[in-house]
């Protein structure tokens, strides 16, 4: 009994994340509330507040959630890809194809929770920036995997190189999404591989 209790219990947990991270994704991060997220998922306000005790600690849960959702819709596929200019692209490809799916309804929740926060100091602003420096990183760690196979210039900043690619797809999000216009990722996409070609070695099949 205690066993189902609790199972049910992390259902309830994580279809409210699911449901919180949709919502702030379009409405930000000030718009959730346990009574609405309550309402939705037509269980009780008690329950939900008993999973989180405060909307920051909601707000910080969701933020962790959508993370999760990211690594599995982005991260996790591309690292499946062999290492070196192929799973760069890889990722660069996983990234817009998370924003042009529609994986959260308003597009990158990370863009759009991180232009909520990013100058409201706090745990909620730590978490987002959080989140972002650990794309960043997967991203240059990528990026360094390329250069020690030889395939990217030695001398370039993987920082820098992470920087540049990420600011095309979330211009490309953008874009997309402000203007209809989801012509914004082919043309992110072929500036990624562009500035990919000008550091590359040589010839690659993933830049064609």
């Amino acid at each position: 009994m205690t066993d189902g209790r609790l199972a049910r219990g992390e259902r309830t947990r994580t279809a409210v994340l699911r449901r919180a991270a949709d919502i702030a994704s379009v409405e930000g991060l000030d718009g959730l509330t346990i009574g609405r997220l309550a309402a939705d998922l037509q269980v009780s306000k008690a329950g939900v507040f008993a999973h989180f005790g405060s909307k920051e600690e909601l707000q910080l849960a969701t933020i962790r959630a959508a993370s999760d959702r990211f690594v599995d819709e982005v991260v996790a596929p591309a690292l499946d890809v062999p290492d070196g200019l192929d799973r760069l692209v890889a990722l660069c490809d996983r990234f817009l194809s998370y924003s042009r799916r529609g994986v959260f309804p308003g597009g990158c929740f990370f863009f759009s929770v991180a232009a909520e926060y990013d100058a409201k100091p706090g745990r909620v602003r730590d978490e987002v920036a959080a989140a972002r420096r650990g794309w960043l990183d997967t991203y240059a760690a990528v990026v360094t995997a390329a250069q020690r196979k030889g395939e990217l210039d030695p001398g370039a900043d993987p920082a820098a190189v992470a920087f540049e690619l990420d600011a095309l797809g979330m211009a490309a999000n953008l874009h997309a999404r402000l203007c209809d216009d989801p012509a914004a990722y082919g043309l992110a996409r072929e500036a990624m591989l562009a500035r990919l070609r000008a550091l590359a070695a040589g010839p690659h099949r993933a830049l064609r």
